[in-house]
C-alpha cells in the first residue's frame, strides 16, 4: 500500500467504469436517416477492410521479428538480453498497440453518424456526442497502455523471481513492440488517408470545381474512410506507444537510481513513480472530461474544451506533487547508504514534473499560434493572391520558422528538469555519478508528467476526424444547411485540436527520445559494469567514427520522411487518373449514375499497404545493421565503439527528428488553415485564384502533416526502443 500502485488498477476500473457510460449515452442514440445510415455503413465497412488488411501485414512482421529474437537467445552471449521473455513481451505489445488502433477506429465509425443525426436537432447534442466519442477512445486506450503494462511487469516480476533488473530489461521488448505497430498504424494510416484526400481535392475541387464531400466526387468515401484509419487508429496506437514506452523508459532511469549503491540502496519506489503518476493523471483526465461542456448555440466550442484541460492539468500538478511527497519522501524513497544519511529533495522531482507539464502548454500554444487563425497563416493566405509559388514558398518559411521556439522551449526544459534532479540529492559522499543520475531522473519525471493527461488529449484527438466525417455524412445526405454549419463549427475546432495534440506529441517525443536515449545505456552499463553517466559521456562526436553514426541517423530521417512523402504522391497520382476517369463520360456530373465509391476504397487501400513496409522497417533494420558492423566488421580496436556509435545514430536521429516532424506538421497545418482562411471570404474567397492557390499548398501539405510528420516522431522512439532490445549485440 505504501507504494500507492494500488492506484493503477483502481483508476483503469473507475476510467472503464466512466467509458462504459458514455458508451451506453452515445450508442443509445439514433443514427439519423436511412441517407445517413447508408454512407456511414460504407465508411465503417471500408475502415474495417484496410485495417483487417493492415494488421494481418503487422501481425505477420511481428512474428516473424519475435521468432528472431527468441532464436537470438539461445546464444549464451546474449541470453540474458534477448530470449523468449522478451519475444512475448514484444508480441503482447504489439498486440496491444493494434488494439489501441481498433479501439480508436472502431468508436469514431460509430460516433460519427450520431454526431450527425444530433446535429439536426442542436449544436450541444452534437457536440457532447463528438466529444464523448472521443472520449471513449482515449479512456480505453490510456487504460490499456496503463493497465496492460501494469500487468506485463507484475507477471514479469514473478516470472523473473523478483529480480527487478532481469523484469524491466524483458518488459522494454514491449516497448519495441509497442513502437513498431504503431509505426506502421500511423504510417499507413497517413498514405491512405492523404492519397484519398488529395485525389478528392485535385480532381474534385480544382477541376470539378464542386464542394468538399460532394457525394459525386468518387473519392469522398475513400477520403472519410481515410480520417479513421489515419487520426484515430493511427493516433490510437501511436498514443498508446507513447505513453508505454515512456513509462518503460522512466523506470529504467529509476532502476539506474535505485542501483547507485551497492552498500545501501533507494529502494524501488523511484521505478514505480511512473505508474503512480499515470494512474493519477488517468483520474484527472476523467474529470476534465466530465467539466466539458456547452451552455447554448452560440458558445465558444474552443473555450469549452480548453476549460477541461485546464481543469486536468491542475488535477494532473496536484496529485503529481502529492506522488513525489508520498514516495520520495523520508523513508518511504530511501535508506541510508553506508551508514551515511542521505537528503533527496522530493519537492525537486514535483518541479520537475510540473516544468514538463508547463512544456506541453507551451507547445500547443506555440503550435496555435502558427497553425490557427493568426499572423502565419494569414500571411500565407495574403500571398496566395500571387499564385501557387508564392504561397508555397511562405509555407517552407512558415514552417520552418515555427521550429525555433518549440526547440528552445523543450532545451529549457531538459535543462532545468535535469538541474532540479541534479541537486535533488544531498549527502557527504555523494558524487557526481550520483547528481547526474538524478538528473537524468528529474527528466524522466517531466516526461511522464507531461504525458499523465493522454486520455483527454485523445479524447480531443478523436473529437476531430468524429466530426469531420459527421460533417462528411450531413453532406452528402443533403441535410438542411443550419445542419451543415453546426457539423462545419465543429469541424472547424476539430482541425485545431488535431492539430494541437500533434504538438503536444512532438513536445513528449522530444523529451522521450532523450529519456530513452538515457536507457539505451544503462544498459550497456549494466552489461560493462559501470554507471549510465559513465557510459553516455562515451559518445563523443569528435571521434570519426561516432560521428559517422551521427550522420547516419540524419540521413535515416530525411529518407524515411521521402518514402513518406513519395508514397502518398504515388497513391494520389492512382486516385487522381481513377476519379478523372469515372469523371470522363460527364454521367455522374450529369446525376445520371453514381459514382463507384469501392474503387477508390480499394486503390487507397492497396497502395497505403503495399508503400508502408519499406519505410517502416528502415528504423528498425538500420541500426542493427549498423551497430553489428561496426560490431563485428570494424578492425578489433575499434568494435568497443559500437554501442558508442549506435548511440551517436540514436542522439543525432533524434535532433533532426524533432525539427523535421515541427516543420512537417506546422508547415501543412498553416496550409491547409489558410485555405480554410480564404474560404470564410478573404482574399476573395472560394473559386477565387487566391483559393486555387491555396488550395494547391494545402495539397502539398497534405502528406506533410498527416502522413510523414506523425510518423517521425514514432520513428524516433522506435530506433531508441529497438536499441534498447538489441544493446547487447552491439557489446
Amino acid at each position: 500500500m505504501d507504494n500507492l500502485l494500488w492506484m493503477v488498477p483502481v483508476a483503469a476500473v473507475i476510467a472503464l467504469v466512466v467509458a462504459a457510460v458514455f458508451f451506453k449515452q452515445i450508442f443509445s442514440k439514433d443514427k439519423g436517416t436511412p441517407e445517413m445510415q447508408a454512407i456511414s455503413d460504407k465508411i465503417e465497412e471500408g475502415a474495417m477492410a484496410y485495417l483487417a488488411r493492415q494488421y494481418k501485414t503487422i501481425a505477420i512482421i511481428a512474428l516473424v521479428v519475435a521468432i528472431i529474437i527468441f532464436a537470438v537467445g539461445f546464444c549464451e552471449d546474449f541470453k540474458d538480453y534477448l530470449n523468449g521473455k522478451v519475444a512475448v513481451a514484444f508480441l503482447i505489445g504489439a498486440g496491444c498497440s493494434i488494439l489501441s488502433g481498433y479501439i480508436g477506429m472502431k468508436v469514431s465509425v460509430n460516433s460519427n453518424i450520431r454526431t450527425s443525426a444530433a446535429a439536426t436537432r442542436s449544436l450541444d447534442e452534437a457536440f457532447k456526442t463528438s466529444f464523448r466519442g472521443g472520449a471513449i477512445s482515449g479512456i480505453a486506450v490510456s487504460v490499456l497502455s496503463l493497465a496492460g503494462l501494469f500487468a506485463v511487469f507484475f507477471l514479469y516480476d514473478i516470472w523473473c523471481d523478483g529480480d527487478m533488473t532481469a523484469t524491466l530489461h524483458s518488459v522494454v521488448g514491449y516497448a519495441f513492440g509497442a513502437s513498431m505497430a504503431a509505426l506502421f498504424a500511423q504510417l499507413g494510416g497517413g498514405i491512405y488517408t492523404k492519397a484519398a484526400d488529395v485525389g478528392a481535392d485535385l480532381v474534385g475541387k480544382v477541376e470539378a470545381g464542386i464542394p468538399e464531400d460532394d457525394p459525386r466526387n468518387p473519392a469522398v468515401i475513400a477520403d472519410l474512410v481515410g480520417d479513421n484509419v489515419g487520426d484515430c487508429a493511427g493516433r490510437g496506437a501511436d498514443i498508446f506507444e507513447s505513453t508505454a514506452a515512456e513509462i518503460i523508459g522512466s523506470m529504467v532511469i529509476g532502476l539506474a537510481v535505485v542501483k547507485l549503491s551497492t552498500v545501501g540502496i533507494f529502494n524501488n519506489n523511484f521505478i514505480y513513480l511512473p505508474l503512480v503518476i499515470m494512474a493519477f493523471g488517468l483520474i484527472a483526465s476523467l474529470v476534465g472530461i466530465f467539466c466539458v461542456r456547452l451552455k447554448d448555440e452560440d458558445a465558444d466550442v474552443i473555450k469549452s474544451l480548453n476549460l477541461g484541460y485546464y481543469v486536468t492539468m491542475a488535477l494532473v500538478i496536484v496529485t503529481m506533487i502529492f506522488s513525489c511527497y508520498w514516495l520520495l519522501n523520508g523513508d518511504n524513497g530511501l535508506t541510508q547508504i553506508g551508514g551515511l544519511s542521505v537528503t533527496v529533495n522530493w519537492w525537486m522531482f514535483a518541479i520537475a514534473g510540473i516544468v514538463g507539464i508547463a512544456l506541453g502548454l507551451v507547445v500547443v500554444y506555440v503550435t496555435q499560434y502558427y497553425t490557427g487563425d493568426h499572423k502565419p497563416v494569414k500571411t500565407i493566405a495574403e500571398q496566395s493572391e500571387s499564385g501557387p509559388a508564392t504561397n508555397v514558398i511562405m509555407g517552407l518559411s512558415v514552417g520552418m520558422e515555427s521550429t525555433v521556439i518549440p526547440v528552445v522551449c523543450i532545451g529549457i526544459a531538459i535543462i532545468a528538469t535535469f538541474l532540479l534532479g541534479y541537486f535533488a540529492i544531498d549527502g557527504a559522499f555523494v558524487d557526481s555519478t550520483y547528481k547526474m543520475t538524478m538528473g537524468l531522473y528529474g527528466t524522466a519525471i517531466a516526461t511522464v508528467s507531461m504525458l499523465a493527461s493522454s486520455a483527454f488529449i485523445l479524447a480531443e484527438d478523436t473529437f476531430g476526424p468524429i466530426t469531420d466525417n459527421a460533417g462528411g455524412i450531413a453532406e452528402m445526405s443533403n441535410q438542411p444547411e443550419e445542419v451543415r454549419e453546426r457539423t462545419d463549427k465543429l469541424d472547424s475546432v476539430g482541425n485545431t485540436t488535431k492539430a494541437l495534440t500533434k504538438g503536444y506529441a512532438m513536445s513528449s517525443a522530444a523529451l522521450a527520445a532523450f529519456l530513452l536515449f538515457a536507457a539505451f545505456f544503462e544498459i550497456v552499463a549494466e552489461h560493462n559494469g559501470t554507471t549510465i553517466i559513465a557510459e553516455m559521456n562515451q559518445v563523443v562526436l569528435g571521434n570519426p567514427l561516432i560521428f559517422v553514426g551521427g550522420l547516419i541517423g540524419a540521413a535515416l530521417v530525411f529518407f524515411f520522411a521521402s518514402l513518406a512523402i513519395r508514397a502518398v504522391g504515388t497513391a494520389a497520382g492512382e486516385m487522381v487518373q481513377e476519379v478523372r476517369e469515372q469523371f470522363k463520360d460527364g454521367k455522374i456530373m450529369a446525376g445520371e449514375k453514381q459514382p463507384e465509391y469501392g474503387r477508390c476504397v480499394d486503390i487507397a487501400t492497396k497502395s497505403a499497404l503495399r508503400q508502408m513496409v519499406v519505410p517502416a522497417l528502415l528504423p528498425i533494420l538500420v541500426p542493427v545493421v549498423f551497430g553489428l558492423l561496426y560490431r563485428y566488421a570494424l578492425p578489433t580496436e575499434f568494435q568497443v565503439l559500437a554501442p558508442y556509435a549506435v548511440g551517436g545514430l540514436i542522439m543525432v536521429a533524434t535532433i533532426v527528428g524533432i525539427l523535421m516532424a515541427n516543420f512537417l506538421n506546422n508547415g501543412g497545418g498553416a496550409w491547409d488553415n489558410a485555405k480554410k482562411y480564404i474560404e470564410t471570404g478573404a482574399h476573395g474567397g472560394k473559386k477565387s485564384p487566391a483559393h486555387a492557390a491555396a488550395v494547391v499548398g494545402d495539397t502539398i501539405g497534405d502528406p506533410f502533416k498527416d502522413t510523414a510528420g506523425p510518423s517521425i516522431h514514432v520513428l524516433v522512439k522506435l530506433l531508441s526502443t529497438i536499441c534498447l532490445v538489441t544493446a547487447v549485440l552491439y557489446l
